[in-house]
């Protein structure tokens, strides 16, 4: 099961609400609302971490000025909703009974022993 996007900064549980790239040509940082989806190389930060975020030193920051939303729903939040309802759904494995197995001659958890004559 897909876990949701959390903040990309160590330790920090909270949701998402913008996303930081660097354009590395330009020695430019922005942080702007959250991106559809997670990418490889960029960021997603919480609103604290997004408004507290500083660039490097000779980097300009260029800084999305609204407000910060929580992220609409995605088709991942979605299947793991439909997962979970239906892992809870799934009725409970139920025990066998030995005595259903006529040639039960040693039985180790998972594993059953076959008289040679069968």
């Amino acid at each position: 099961m897909r876990t949701p996007r959390r903040c990309s900064r160590n330790g920090c549980p909270r949701q998402p609400v913008a996303t930081l790239t660097y354009i590395y040509a330009e020695s430019t940082a922005v942080v702007g609302p959250l991106a559809a989806f997670a990418e490889p190389h960029s960021y997603d930060l919480c609103e604290s971490h997004a408004r507290g975020l500083t660039a490097p030193r000779g980097w300009d920051l260029v800084r999305h000025e609204g407000e910060y939303g929580p992220p609409p729903p995605s088709s991942d939040d979605l299947v793991a909703l439909a997962e979970a309802v239906r892992e809870a759904a799934r009725p409970a494995p139920h025990k066998e009974d030995p005595s259903n197995y006529p040639h039960q001659q040693g039985r180790r958890g998972h594993l059953r022993v076959i008289p040679p004559d069968a």
